[in-house]
């Protein structure tokens, strides 16, 4: 498994943790970071996926309100605060990779997603992950056609 994965999932894990602990929103600044390297220490997460891990972090925590409408948009019937824990926050995950960062193509963020879904989420995860995610790829498609 790549330290990209193990960073994605390191990043997964802290966020369904803090969902789980009803922390309302990511901490801001050093607290997160120092927050996230003791989630390190105690899940044993690889050392080299800490960096990558931490970016997602951050980017998730500073895009927040930006990935959730997206989310929210490109699914009819639903809210994000009613998706499952682990769904919610693998599409936060993968939809600031595809929305805001450069280095990752569209297509690995949204296979890395499914791949993940089938590892931590439901049955049904893998295949309501990639539907989300493919509206999500064409809705930005078409606000960068704009």
């Amino acid at each position: 498994m790549g330290i990209r994965r193990r960073a994605r999932e390191a990043a997964l894990q802290f966020l369904f943790q803090d969902d789980m602990a009803a922390v309302a929103d990511l901490v801001v600044g050093d607290e997160l970071s120092e927050r996230f390297e003791r989630f390190c220490i105690l899940y044993e997460v690889a050392k080299k996926a800490h960096p990558y891990a931490l970016e997602i972090l951050q980017g998730v925590r500073d895009h927040r309100r930006r990935i959730d409408d997206l989310i929210a948009a490109s699914g009819s019937n639903w809210r994000v605060e009613r998706l499952t824990t682990v769904d919610r926050n693998l599409l936060r995950v993968a939809v600031y990779e595809m929305a805001v960062r450069d280095d990752v193509p569209v297509q690995v963020a949204i296979n890395e997603a499914i791949e993940i879904a089938k590892r931590y989420g439901t049955h049904e995860s893998p295949s309501f992950v990639n539907g989300v995610l493919d509206a999500v790829k064409m809705a930005l498609s078409s606000s960068q056609a704009s």
